[in-house]
C-alpha cells in the first residue's frame, strides 16, 4: 500500500472456535494438529437426520461473558451475542485501547454475521406453531444481524461509522476490509471488526446436507469426526458445519504510533470480486482476479507472498477452483498453503476472520499450523503444510475467503 494512504494495523484480536474458547489454547491445539470436530450435540435428532458431527464451541453457557450481567444474558439468548461480546472485549483488552469519549466518535464498528440469530427466530416459530404462544420480547433483536454490531457499539461506547456487511462465508474478511477502508478514507481512526455465526440449528445443517455441501457418512460408513474435514484431499467430501467468532481491532498506523500502541502486523491490501456465475460453485476468472487485486493493492509481486491461508472448505469444486486460481497467480511457485478448516470446521461468516487471526498469530510466531487429514490429490500438486506445523518467517500472507453467491475476498497481511 502506498505511503500516501492511511494504513490499518492490527492492534488486538481474539477468537472462539471449535478448538477452544481461549485463543492461546486454540492456537496451541492448532500447532499440534488437534481437531475440534466431534459429535453434534446442540439439538436432539432422530435416526434419519443426515449429519451427526459438527465443530462445537465447548462450554458455551459456562463462560464469564464480559459486558453481560445475568439480566442481560437472559435477554440475549442467541450464542452469537455472547461470542461477539467475548471476542470484542478480549480483543480490545489486548489492543491496549481505551475507548474514551474523545476516541469514541472516531471508532467504527464493522462486526457482522452471515446467518444472524436464526436460532432465536426458529424458537419463536416453534412457540407460535406448536405452543400457540407469542415470541419473547427480545426475539427480533436476537435474530437481527445488524444488532451484533449494534450491541458492540452500545457496550463499547463507539459512535463512529457502523455497518453489518454480509457476504456469506467471506463475511469476516469483508468486515475487516470495510474497517480498513474506513481508516484509509479517514472516516475513523479505530475499527472494531469481526464476525460471528451459530449455524448449528437443524434447518441449516440439513439444508447444507441436501445441497451436498456438508460432510455426512454414506450408508454403512463409519468415519471418526476428526477425520471428516479433508481440505485439498483426493477423498474430500464436503465441509463440517461449526460455530465461532472472531474480533480484530484495526487502527490507523499514525494513530497507533501517537498513542504508543504496539502492533506487529498490518493490512497491506485487499481484493473483492463477485463471480456473477453460480449460486454455489466458485468461478475461476473472478477468484483469480480477486487474488491479483489484493496483491496489486498491497503493491507486491506474487513471489513476495510467504504463505497462503486458504479458504479450502473440502468441497470437490471449491478446493479445485482455489488451487487453479493459485496456479494462475503464482505459476509453479505456489507458497506453502494451510487450511484451518481441517481442524475447526466451517464457521460460516466467522471462519474468515478466525482464520485471519490464526494467520496473524502465525506471522508473529513464525509458525504455520498444519492441514490435517491431508491425502494429496494428484490433480492438485502444491506444497500443502500437512501433518506438522512448520517454522517459517512470513513477510506477507495471503488470506482467501470465498462465499456463497460468488462473494470473493482476499486480504494481504504484512509483518511490520
Amino acid at each position: 500500500m502506498g505511503s500516501s494512504h492511511r494504513q490499518a494495523v492490527i492492534l488486538g484480536y481474539d477468537a472462539v472456535c471449535a478448538l477452544g474458547t481461549r485463543f492461546p489454547d486454540a492456537w496451541e491445539k492448532a500447532l499440534r494438529g488437534d481437531s475440534g470436530i466431534g459429535p453434534l450435540t446442540r439439538f436432539p435428532m432422530d435416526d434419519n437426520f443426515p449429519v451427526r458431527i459438527a465443530g462445537e464451541v465447548e462450554s458455551i453457557d459456562d463462560l464469564d461473558y464480559p459486558f453481560l450481567n445475568p439480566r442481560e444474558r437472559a435477554k440475549w439468548t442467541s450464542p452469537i451475542f455472547k461470542h461477539a461480546m467475548l471476542t470484542t472485549s478480549r480483543a480490545i483488552e489486548r489492543s491496549g485501547i481505551e475507548i474514551t469519549p474523545d476516541i469514541a466518535p472516531r471508532t467504527a464498528i464493522t462486526y457482522s454475521s452471515a446467518l444472524g440469530g436464526l436460532d432465536a427466530a426458529l424458537e419463536a416459530d416453534r412457540r407460535l406453531v406448536k405452543e400457540n404462544r407469542l415470541p419473547k420480547p427480545f426475539t427480533n433483536p436476537n435474530a437481527c444481524i445488524n444488532m451484533v454490531g449494534g450491541k458492540v457499539s452500545i457496550l463499547t461506547g463507539a459512535t463512529g461509522p457502523i455497518t453489518a456487511t454480509i457476504s456469506a462465508c467471506a463475511t469476516g474478511s469483508t468486515s475487516m476490509i470495510i474497517g480498513a477502508m474506513f481508516i484509509e478514507q479517514g472516516l475513523c481512526d479505530v475499527a472494531i471488526c469481526g464476525a460471528v455465526d451459530f449455524a448449528l440449528v437443524p434447518a441449516i445443517i440439513a439444508g447444507f446436507a441436501t445441497m451436498n455441501g456438508t460432510f455426512y457418512p454414506k450408508p454403512g460408513e463409519t468415519v471418526p469426526p476428526q477425520a471428516a474435514s479433508r481440505p485439498f484431499s483426493r477423498n474430500r467430501r464436503g465441509f463440517v458445519v461449526s460455530e465461532g467468532a472472531g474480533a480484530v481491532i484495526l487502527a490507523a498506523r499514525e494513530f497507533a504510533q501517537s498513542w504508543g500502541l504496539t502492533y506487529q502486523v498490518a493490512v497491506a491490501g485487499w481484493g473483492m470480486t463477485s463471480d456473477a456465475h453460480h449460486v454455489v460453485a466458485p468461478h475461476l476468472p473472478t477468484v483469480t482476479r480477486c487474488m491479483e487485486l489484493s496483491l496489486a493493492h498491497a503493491g507486491i509481486d506474487p513471489q513476495a507472498v510467504s504463505s497462503i491461508n486458504a479458504h479450502a472448505t473440502s468441497t470437490q469444486v471449491g478446493d479445485k477452483v482455489e488451487y487453479d486460481a493459485l496456479c494462475a497467480v503464482f505459476g509453479k511457485n505456489i507458497p506453502p498453503v494451510t487450511a484451518n478448516k481441517s481442524m475447526m470446521g466451517h464457521a460460516m461468516g466467522a471462519s474468515s476472520v478466525i482464520e485471519t487471526i490464526f494467520a496473524v498469530q502465525g506471522m508473529i510466531d513464525g509458525k504455520i499450523p498444519p492441514t490435517i487429514n491431508y491425502d494429496p490429490d494428484p490433480d492438485m500438486a502444491f506444497d500443502c503444510v500437512a501433518d506438522n506445523a512448520r517454522s517459517l518467517d512470513q513477510a506477507y500472507v495471503l488470506k482467501n475467503a470465498f462465499g456463497f453467491g460468488g462473494c470473493n475476498t482476499c486480504i494481504v497481511l504484512e509483518k511490520c
